[in-house]
């Protein structure tokens, strides 16, 4: 057997608001023509870029983050701009995010970005913007099983979205969006209205432990993070999808088909 493929680094943003019906998540549908997760509704997120770990001095609260760490919340915040127009960012020296107005002057960066046009550092530069990974809030580690093909290595964060940035897909690697309730999602899951793969639908079931936003990181502060490496098991009633105990999820098993 051919040995497994490295999984790429990648990161993704649950972005949260108290709606009407309790505690709210944006999501949006993966195009049809993306290779992984295609159709799938998905939080906004994608792989780390190289520039990622290039702007140390942009950003606020990685005075104790490697270059790791620091490219995949820089990864998130960028990706989540790019793929549904939210950014979590400050004008240098000021305490509050980039208002609904100054992000509608930004939009045009979004393509550029996703098109390689501008890096990160460019755009954050040209500017004068520090990203607030202050606001993220770590939440969950998981790793693609080893007998994939395409893999990624995905850390989940929470945020707080601005109450004033208005959130909507980019039509190109998603193609609709949802501020949805966790258990809406999980019940669109079942009927299938919507389709949810396994890390996503584990991490919306233990969202919808807090009914808001405010319980959601209290919750995640409490967490202990433990990757999640999902593995096989035959057994003489089928085939098994298994993850640690240790994680923390409602479940440790699933049978397969």
């Amino acid at each position: 057997m051919s040995a497994p493929t490295s999984p790429v680094p990648a990161a993704t943003i649950l972005m949260l608001r108290d709606g009407t019906a309790g505690l709210e998540v944006f999501m949006v549908v993966r195009h049809h023509q993306i290779d992984f997760a295609s159709g799938a509704l998905v939080f906004p997120g994608g792989k780390v870029d190289a520039g990622d770990s290039h702007v140390r001095r942009r950003c606020t609260g990685v005075d104790d983050a490697d270059d790791v760490a620091l490219a995949l919340q820089v990864g998130a915040i960028r990706e989540a701009f790019e793929e549904c127009g939210v950014l979590l960012a400050r004008e240098a020296g000021k305490q509050d995010l980039v208002s609904a107005a100054r992000l509608l002057q930004l939009q045009p960066y979004r393509d550029a970005l996703v098109k390689n046009e501008v890096s990160i550092s460019d755009f954050l530069h040209r500017e004068d913007l520090v990203l607030a990974c202050d606001l993220l809030q770590p939440f969950a580690h998981w790793v693609t099983p080893t007998m994939m093909p395409k893999r990624f290595d995905t850390w989940f964060y929470l945020a707080r979205a601005p109450a004033d940035h208005l959130a909507i897909h980019d039509g190109h690697e998603s193609v609709d969006s949802v501020w949805i309730n966790p258990a809406a999602a999980l019940s669109g899951a079942q009927t299938g209205q919507y389709t949810v793969i396994f890390p996503t639908r584990l991490n919306i079931e233990m969202l919808g432990t807090s009914s808001s936003v405010d319980e959601a990181m209290t919750m995640a502060q409490a967490r202990t993070i433990v990757p999640v490496l999902p593995w096989t098991e035959k057994r003489d009633d089928g085939v098994f999808l298994c993850i640690p105990a240790e994680a923390g999820y409602n479940i440790t098993e699933e049978k397969m088909g």
